[in-house]
């Protein structure tokens, strides 16, 4: 995908949790850079300013941990406006 988010517009919607715990791939690399020990990988829905400007709505994904909050975003897929 070419354009990268350069913000969340508003808040998320639609959160799930995808993956907890040892279940997670990255989980020894976020330790080791965020810290904690609880972490959950989740997938939501947000409307996101792209790097040239535009706003769209789009699947996120991120990591969370109880203390540390919200790392790591990623657009994963834009998604219609219907």
């Amino acid at each position: 995908m070419a354009s990268t988010i350069v913000e969340i517009v508003g808040v998320i919607t639609d959160s799930e949790i995808i993956a907890v715990g040892r279940k997670i791939r990255e989980i020894a690399r976020l330790r080791k850079y965020h810290g904690g020990t609880k972490w959950r990988k989740l997938k939501g829905v947000a409307r996101v300013r792209l790097s040239h400007g535009e706003v769209v709505r789009a699947e996120v994904h991120w990591y969370e941990a109880h203390g540390i909050g919200k790392r790591e975003i990623k657009l994963k897929r834009l998604l219609s406006e219907h």
